[in-house]
């Protein structure tokens, strides 16, 4: 069986005076949301730093986005497997401040 590659507007003449907002609109979609607007891109807000854990003091690196802000959240340390609290401190320019690894309190 062949397949055949029809673009949507030349199956349907009767849309190709539609806009994609229409179209949207028309088929239940959700609009397309352009990840280039806000901050000035994806890969700088991703950074990785290097973090003492607090347990057995090994660095190591993690990965972090800054498009969020300031946050908080816990991941193992890569050498002795203990969860360690990271809090994460941004700006509202995604550029990273500080951050503090804690032990997690029981």
């Amino acid at each position: 069986m062949r397949r055949r590659n029809i673009r949507h507007r030349e199956h349907n003449p009767g849309l190709s005076g539609l806009g994609s907002e229409e179209i949207d609109r028309l088929y239940g979609l959700e609009p397309v949301i352009d990840v280039d607007e806000g901050v000035t891109s994806s890969q700088d807000a991703v950074q990785r730093i290097v973090v003492a854990c607090p347990y057995c003091g090994e660095l190591f690196d993690t990965r972090v986005d800054l498009t969020c802000g300031s946050f908080e959240y816990v991941e193992d340390c890569q050498i002795c497997c203990q969860p360690i609290n990271l809090k994460v401190e941004a700006n509202d320019a995604a550029e990273l401040i500080g951050i503090t690894a804690l032990q997690l309190n029981d």
